[in-house]
């Protein structure tokens, strides 16, 4: 018999095997020699009052042995002659949409300008020595895209728009643990990602499907308004529609886009700072507790928001236990952006805070610095239509601008430039620093003085209401690393509801966060199953060239 049951436990007894067992065995009458087996199903934290207690929801196999899987695997057919999709970037849009059209039948042919995931390990490590970007391998560009390296936080709130389950158990098939199928807040891990998403790729590479690193998008090849392929800037050309999952950071493909007339839109952002703090603080504020979090509670997570002058300013991409690591995307800039290994187990937490930004915010609040990025000649003189009314690329380049004066500010290099949280709020230039997970390494500055006032009062107010909360928050040995400006695609590439084709060009699939569709891993992963399904159907109903 399999007895599925809710339980409410400290978490001593939730966190060891042994001490569940025998508690399910005291409390619902069953001999403990009949129980085979406790699948934990649901787990979550109730974190809420003093006293801390974890939810579980259980399965208990009694005198039945349990499955040796917990779920049906997918079987990937031999697609080698099969039609051919073009997936152009290889982050999680498109290595599930990879999948998903194997799964229908279809040939993915994969194109990334980036490494492979562990050749771009040894380029991300070289930032922090050299103090330079590599524009095509880096933490936003490569495979496995920009969530390979910063976090693999699998929490979503798109549950309607796909099977987000479904994701989960893709991930598992391919090496992940099983408990990300359990936890209200599934994460695998920087260091377990990498091998994740070389399983992947293996696999599509085994059903016959092709996958080409260092292989830069550079334009399509159209017949009218049809896409049928791609050129790259290597000089290869592959033929087939297109699902154009590029990632948020492309610039490229957007001022591309943008200069042959293909339809896009500006989109609101957030932008701010990475908030450091030691992760014994948070887990003593989270778990009300000297203790802090203890010997089985996980480093403890927070998610924060406020309304300031009519703006949202919130937490983004919470990382306990973890690091922050440099963002950039290409020379001269800098941004960054946080991460957590599997077991979360640094010094650190940290979490990006920032500010709600829209399209009208350049032509109101910002304007005064958009129009102070005039009379810089660096910027204007390879920016002039940063300035143009309606561009839809005006959020780009307004992230562009505060990465560029970020750079500055650190003398020309990925150092970050760093402020304590209270000398933020109090308006003065920090004396000294605390210790940070930033590798490439800090440099003190007034940031309050050189973000626009836009960011800097709305961020100071939040960090006073969300102390009020959380007594303690606002910290002298919490720190503030800047600029955190990529929390999501500047633009979004218009697309049909219906088809998830470009509302002009058949053949054409813009896909997860790059296009302006998706906001993380799972979210990416979903829309790219969707836009496989559209590419599999318009296949199937179009002649092809």
């Amino acid at each position: 018999m399999i007895y599925t049951y809710s339980l409410r436990l400290s978490p001593d007894m939730a966190y060891q095997s042994d001490k569940l067992e025998a508690y399910i065995a005291r409390e619902k009458g069953i001999d403990a020699r009949t129980i085979k087996a406790v699948r934990i199903v649901r787990r979550n934290i109730d974190a809420r009052q003093r006293h801390i207690f974890v939810n579980l929801e259980v399965e208990v196999f009694v005198n039945e042995e349990p499955p040796t899987q917990w779920f049906e695997p997918i079987v990937y057919p031999d697609v080698s002659g099969k039609p051919a999709v073009i997936v152009v970037g290889a982050g999680p849009g498109g290595l599930f949409a990879a999948l998903r059209l194997i799964e229908l039948g279809c040939k993915p042919i994969v194109v990334e300008r980036g490494k492979d995931v562990h050749a771009r390990r040894k380029d991300i490590a070289l930032i922090s020595r050299t103090q330079q970007v590599d524009p095509n391998s880096n933490y936003a560009f490569g495979e496995g895209g920009a969530g390979a390296y910063s976090d693999g936080k699998l929490n979503t709130r798109s549950k309607k728009r796909g099977d987000t389950k479904k994701i989960l158990r893709v991930f598992c098939q391919f090496g992940a643990s099983t408990n990300i199928l359990a936890d209200s807040h599934p994460h695998i891990g920087t260091d377990r990602l990498p091998r994740v998403i070389e399983n992947m790729r293996n696999q599509i590479i085994q059903s016959g499907g092709e996958v080409y690193f260092e292989t830069r998008f550079d334009g399509f090849i159209c017949q009218g308004d049809r896409i049928v392929g791609i050129h790259t800037a290597n000089g290869k050309t592959f033929r087939g529609p297109v699902i154009l999952a590029t990632g948020h950071s492309a610039r490229d493909v957007f001022t591309y886009l943008h200069d042959n007339h293909i339809e896009i839109e500006a989109k609101s952002i957030a932008v701010g700072v990475r908030l450091e703090h030691p992760s014994v603080l948070i887990d003593r504020l989270q778990y009300h507790s000297p203790m802090g979090r203890g010997r089985y509670l996980p480093a403890a997570e927070y998610s924060i928001v406020a309304q300031v002058e009519g703006r949202g300013v919130y937490s983004f991409c919470m990382c306990p236990g973890g690091f922050v690591v440099p963002a950039a995307s290409g020379p001269n800039q800098l941004v960054v952006n946080g991460m957590s290994p599997s077991h979360r187990n640094s010094a650190w937490s940290n979490s990006g805070i920032v500010v709600e930004t829209r399209v009208e915010d350049l032509a109101g609040e910002l304007k005064p610095f958009m129009d102070s990025m005039k009379q810089d000649e660096r910027f204007a003189d390879t920016h002039s239509g940063a300035f143009e009314p309606d561009n839809p690329l005006q959020l780009m380049y307004m992230q562009e601008a505060l990465e560029q004066i970020c750079w500055q500010q650190a003398g020309f290099s990925q150092r970050a430039p760093s402020q304590r949280m209270t000398d933020f709020v109090s308006n003065r230039l920090s004396a000294d620093l605390p210790s940070s997970s930033y590798a490439p390494g800090q440099i003190a500055s007034p940031l309050h003085f050189w973000m626009p006032d836009f960011f800097t009062n709305r961020l100071q107010n939040a960090f006073i209401v969300f102390n009020k909360r959380q007594r303690g928050f606002l910290s002298k040995e919490a720190a503030l690393l800047a600029i955190e400006t990529r929390t999501s695609s500047p633009v979004r590439i218009l697309r049909n509801r219906e088809t998830y084709q470009h509302i002009r060009l058949e053949g054409l699939f813009p896909c997860g966060e790059g296009a302006g569709y998706a906001g993380g891993i799972v979210s990416a992963a979903v829309d790219g199953e969707a836009c496989a399904d559209m590419a599999a159907t318009y296949i199937a109903e179009t002649p092809q060239a």
